[in-house]
């Protein structure tokens, strides 16, 4: 709801001293003349530089003098400017296998990662974002692999460099108690615990509390996420419940194993495991998408309630925003009074209690814009909030509400009751990780996207939408593409309103 390291290179570098021959001492030798002494010497320190050139371009070209690459070590961030220490370089994810023991009575989690992915480089050791559990073991291919700890930095060395290209998987296992953490805008994330489980809830930072990984959303990937439970004490398991769909249950006795997939890339912070007691209810959209929707009964007089929204708006967003992008959806519904947020995760939007219409059209919103399509850095955040707000305004608009431009003018007069500070800095410029989730990103960015409805029309509008999340589908994309997307289906010169609106550091003078 991010991660700044400088890359490190080794260099070598080759001293060479040269020793001069002694020269014999014959009266001819003592007969040279001064200016033939300065011509060799001349000649000496030039060849020598000469030398020392090489040698140096070599070391810049990153080999080891006979051309072979050198392996260097993989960054440990990737420079995002608001998560300074989240995400790692030099490698890139293609998929996650987690398999996790829990036990809630004692909230004590074991844990092993198997992490497939590819090197972008020539690879030394890379690093992985890991808080607060302990690990046991690491290998890469199967061979053991030297471990270090940094604070949330895990570094791994391997027996043998990776070379650009290469493929390869590293296996962590760990085990401990996962934290619950304050994020940088003082929300709770990381692995909470509920009055009958836990929930994972990781934007921004909250997902290394309980797996290992390249915890940016810039490097999605697939998962497989098994998790076994125990039975309580009347023999009944406790519910697990993932992104994606569930492929197997296990009964193991005294304790259950689920096993959920997800089939499409997702940002690890966007990836939930929930365990408590649920009440399931399955079925599908008017497209046949299959829905999974679980409610605790606690919640459960408003469970009819969501079983029917959660279609309802699912329809509604792929008439606006184009089809759906998953494999299947759903919702689920905790009961964790105090949290004060509900949260995008894939698939299955998380919320803490029974959402209004409102609350669950912005989840869900996110399928779309957030989940499908990610932000490549965190300051292009307003790209997923400023869309699933705006979002809500067209659902009140179609549910013959207030119309979209009433609530624009309601933000612009500061009487919405969510209006409050939305001037105090560009919707695509955070001042700090603390602030990505203040209101200019989220009301403010819904503004921006009014004005480009308003500039290019609702067709035009409604073109862009739907290009935006089938050109970028399963992707990332950032705040120049979407306004190069604006102009080029628009033929507009669209400058003027994104360096105001989007840009500007104060208020408009008009609307």
């Amino acid at each position: 709801m991010t991660r700044r390291a400088s890359r490190t290179a080794l260099r070598t570098t080759r001293a060479t001293e040269r020793t001069p021959r002694a020269a014999e001492r014959t009266t001819r030798i003592e007969r040279r003349t001064t200016r033939t002494t300065r011509r060799k010497t001349r000649e000496r320190a030039t060849l020598l530089a000469a030398l020392l050139l090489l040698a140096t371009t070599a070391c810049t070209d990153g080999n080891d003098g006979t051309g072979t690459p050198t392996a260097r070590p993989g960054a440990s961030g990737v420079e995002d400017a608001l998560t300074p220490t989240l995400g790692n370089g030099g490698y890139d994810v293609a998929h996650y296998a987690l398999d996790l023991d829990y036990v809630p009575d004692t909230n004590r989690l074991k844990g092993t990662a198997v992490i497939t992915a590819r090197a972008t480089q020539n690879l030394s050791r890379f690093n992985l974002d890991l808080a607060g559990l302990k690990v046991r073991t690491a290998t890469v291919n199967g061979d053991r692999a030297r471990v270090s700890r940094s604070g949330n930095e895990l570094t791994v060395t391997p027996t043998e460099a990776l070379g650009d290209g290469d493929t390869f998987k590293t296996t962590v296992t760990y085990d401990g108690t996962p934290k619950m953490i304050e994020g940088a805008d003082g929300g709770l994330e990381g692995w909470i615990e509920t009055d009958d489980g836990s929930t994972a809830l990781g934007q921004p930072t909250g997902s290394m509390t309980w797996f290992p990984g390249n915890h940016h959303p810039s490097d999605k990937a697939t998962y497989d996420i098994a998790v076994t439970v125990p039975k309580d004490e009347d023999g009944d398991p406790y519910d697990v419940v993932s992104n994606g769909e569930l492929t197997k249950e296990q009964d193991k006795g005294d304790r259950v194993t689920r096993r959920w997939r997800t089939k499409e890339p997702m940002a690890s912070h966007v990836a939930n495991v929930t365990v408590g007691y649920f009440e399931v209810h399955k079925g599908k959209t008017s497209d046949g998408v299959p829905l999974y929707i679980a409610v605790d009964p606690d919640e459960s007089e408003d469970a009819e309630d969501v079983e029917e929204l959660v279609p309802d708006v699912v329809d509604w967003a792929t008439e606006n925003f184009g089809p759906y992008p998953f494999s299947s959806a759903g919702a689920v519904v905790d009961h964790l009074p105090g949290l004060d947020y509900a949260l995008e995760t894939q698939t299955k939007p998380y919320f803490e209690e029974a959402p209004d219409e409102t609350l669950m059209v912005h989840e869900m919103a996110h399928q779309w814009f957030g989940n499908s399509v990610t932000p490549r850095a965190w300051k292009d955040l307003w790209l997923s909030e400023g869309l699933a707000t705006y979002a809500e305004w067209l659902w009140q608009e179609d549910q013959d509400g207030k119309s979209a431009q009433q609530t624009f003018e309601e933000f612009y007069e500061g009487t919405h009751p969510e209006s409050e500070g939305i001037w105090d800095f560009p919707p695509a410029a955070p001042p700090s990780g603390g602030r990505m989730s203040d209101s200019p990103v989220y009301g403010r960015g819904a503004m921006v996207v009014h004005k480009v409805r308003e500039a290019v029309g609702d067709a035009t509008f409604y073109d862009i939408l739907h290009t935006w999340t089938k050109r970028h589908r399963h992707g990332n994309a950032d705040t120049r593409q979407f306004v190069d997307l604006c102009e080029e289906k628009s033929g507009k010169d669209l400058s003027e309103l994104f360096d105001t609106w989007l840009f500007g550091a104060e208020k408009p003078s008009g609307i």
